[in-house]
């Protein structure tokens, strides 16, 4: 008797029921469907991807292009005689500046690059 491979009643493939095999090949079916609907939907955001991302322009500033040094924006801000400009912030075509005033108070004001001109003065008071 051989030790090194032993004999099972189960080793061989024993042929299934004609209804099991019927089942099994409809869930092999089914099964290879649902994965090619899968691969075309997948495909299908893909390519939308790519369409999307290659007819996309470049992203330009608010209110226009970026002006070419022969064509930049230059303008005036008046501020208040003795202003003094503690800070500012640029945010798409609008520049918020924080100026201590000749008094003594502190006053933000908004400026439009595009319309060129001040948009807002907002007084800072302290209670």
């Amino acid at each position: 008797m051989d030790m090194t491979k032993p004999k099972f009643d189960d080793e061989e493939e024993k042929p299934l029921d004609p209804a099991v095999e019927k089942v099994r090949r409809k869930l092999v079916r089914f099964v290879g469907i649902n994965l090619a609907l899968l691969f075309l939907a997948l495909m299908a955001v893909v390519g939308a991807v790519v369409y999307k991302s290659r007819s996309l322009e470049p992203a330009s500033v608010a209110g226009g292009d970026i002006p070419s040094p022969e064509g930049m924006v230059e303008a005036e801000i008046a501020l208040p005689a003795g202003a003094r400009i503690v800070s500012q912030s640029l945010s798409g075509n609008r520049v918020a500046i924080d100026a201590a005033l000749a008094d003594g108070s502190r006053a933000i004001f908004v400026y439009d690059f595009a319309e060129r001109r001040m948009i807002g003065r907002l007084a800072i008071s302290q209670p």
